[in-house]
């Protein structure tokens, strides 16, 4: 997973999800970034930040991307560039 902030200007962060856990009305996902720092980067997940992530999983161009096989084989990701 690739992260780019505004605030840290051209620095990409690389990162995975460790675990998605419930608190309250929320969920928190837990990213921990390993390149260029090592940081635990924590996002507060409301139901409706939920709803639109899967509104956003069912559109067209991200069902044709999962169901590519090319997808599926593929060893490393190639770079989004600019993002």
């Amino acid at each position: 997973m690739l992260f780019r902030s505004t605030g840290l200007g051209k620095t990409q962060l690389t990162g995975k999800v460790v675990e998605i856990k419930r608190s309250g009305d929320y969920l928190i996902m837990h990213v921990d970034t390993i390149e260029p720092v090592q940081w635990r980067i924590r996002a507060a997940l409301s139901f409706r930040d939920l709803a639109t992530i899967f509104s956003c999983l069912l559109r067209v161009a991200t069902i044709s991307f999962l169901l590519s096989p090319v997808q599926w084989f593929k060893k490393a990701a190639e770079h989004p560039g600019e993002f």
